[in-house]
């Protein structure tokens, strides 16, 4: 094990770029695969690209937001007090990075937003309070736990195909959560990585003192200096009294929640404008006063920074895919090769490459989905075996796709080279469990 992590590590220190200049560089791939293997011409396929660059803009705000107001409520008070209370007494490195992928796994079990980055924060803090704890490990270990999130009450497509009116229900009909993300192999799985995955990334840690890279004294200052700067006392003008009112905090954060209330109590689905409505108005509430609330999104601003910029080139990418029809085409070969009982499978594979080109679980269902849903209506496959394949293939892939990991980096100030070694052997590990689930629950139903 550590000689597979020596070496990808080794390897991305020398050949792996910025997330940015990746993003540029699958551009140019998509474009060149457009172009060989659907037989689009260039001038066409840069127009697919320029066309649709802007296309996701309103999904970009909403994936935005979600990560602001995740970062947010992990920043609250209650939350930042939780998190430090039962860290307090964690001082062994492999406990540390225990906790950290737990944090982060469970997290992202009940919002993905939040569990994104909330195994920063934890790594980070608990980086600071543990001695001889490798900083990369524990980052990459709190990230790893985002790997459950299409396992999660709010993975994209568990939740869209279970709400009435999207826009395979013809084709599929709905598919409650009982049969997705709740069923009892989905609760096993997701059980045997919440086991196997702390236990992967303890032993992963470096055995050799000199191997061990300790958090920045620099990057503890700065994080020490921000709570403090955050504690400072204002002057306290008629001005400053309203921005620090608790009235005027709580009073909305409250009449949020009282409307999400009623939004469900008169049938009111979950989509993620109804979870960007729960995180902001709940985050609001527990930091207590619009001042806390504004200075927390500021310095969470920075965690969002590069998926502001990044995600039009993907919604490019996702442009060409479609326009070219390179996707269909994709989809279609997995599924000419499947049977009934392994096409959950090779759904798994399939979206699991499709997502080196469009990190987006939503997006790549909307373009994927259909094909792989005729197909396993052809195939007599299950319909929520291929759905959840879809999924998961897509947040497996996240482990070392670069672009959801940018909150984390922003947190942890790393580059993306000092953790991807740790997220290629990560990667492999989630593999064997997905791929082994699938064939598992394709032939044992």
């Amino acid at each position: 094990m550590k000689r597979a992590t020596n070496l990808f590590t080794n390897l991305v220190n020398k050949y792996l770029p910025d997330p940015f200049v990746i993003a540029i560089g699958l551009t140019i791939v998509s474009i060149i695969l457009a172009m060989t293997v659907q037989g689009a011409g260039f001038i066409e396929t840069t127009a697919y690209w320029g066309d649709g660059f802007w296309d996701l803009l309103s999904f970009t705000m909403q994936m935005t937001v979600i990560l602001l107001t995740g970062y947010v409520l992990a920043k609250t008070p209650a939350v930042d007090k939780t998190i430090d209370k039962s860290i307090s007494k964690i001082r062994k490195p492999s406990t540390a990075i225990v906790t950290a992928t737990l944090f982060g796994g469970i997290g992202s079990l009940f919002n993905w937003g939040f569990g994104l980055v909330i195994g920063g924060i934890v790594a980070q803090k608990l980086a600071i309070q543990v001695k001889g704890v490798h900083y990369p490990l524990i980052i990459a270990a709190g990230y790893s736990g985002f790997a459950l999130y299409g396992s999660g009450v709010s993975g994209t497509i568990p939740v869209t195909i279970a709400t009435p009116g999207h826009f395979l229900e013809e084709q599929m009909g709905t598919i409650p959560m009982s049969e997705t993300i709740f069923s009892l192999p989905m609760i096993l799985m997701t059980l045997a990585i919440l086991i196997t995955l702390p236990i992967l990334n303890a032993k992963l840690h470096p055995k050799k003192k000199e191997e061990i890279i300790e958090i920045d004294p620099k990057i503890v200052e700065e994080v020490t200096d921000a709570a403090k700067e955050s504690a400072s006392a204002e002057e306290q003008t008629f001005a400053n009294r309203m921005n620090h009112s608790y009235v005027f905090g709580i009073s909305i954060g409250v009449l949020g929640l009282i409307y999400i209330v009623t939004h469900f109590i008169q049938g009111g689905s979950l989509d993620l404008n109804t979870v960007n409505f729960i995180m902001l108005f709940l985050g609001i509430l527990l930091m207590g006063t619009p001042a806390r609330y504004l200075s927390a999104v500021s310095d969470g601003i920075k965690t969002v920074a590069g998926i502001v910029l990044q995600y039009p080139f993907y919604a490019g990418i996702m442009a060409i895919l479609v326009g070219s029809g390179l996707i269909t085409t994709f989809a279609h070969w997995f599924a000419s090769f499947s049977t009934g009982a392994t096409l959950p499978f090779w759904s798994l594979i399939s979206a699991f490459l499709v997502n080196i080109l469009a990190p987006s679980g939503g997006g790549q269902w909307a373009v994927q989905g259909p094909v792989m849903i005729q197909a396993a209506e052809e195939l007599g496959a299950s319909l929520n075996q291929t759905a959840m394949a879809v999924m998961l293939g897509d947040a497996w892939n996240n482990m070392v796709q670069p672009f959801w990991i940018l909150p984390v980096l922003a947190i942890s100030k790393l580059p993306l080279k000092a953790v991807m070694g740790y997220m290629v052997v990560i990667m492999l590990w989630l593999g064997v469990v997905f791929g082994a689930s699938f064939l598992l629950w394709g032939f044992l139903g």
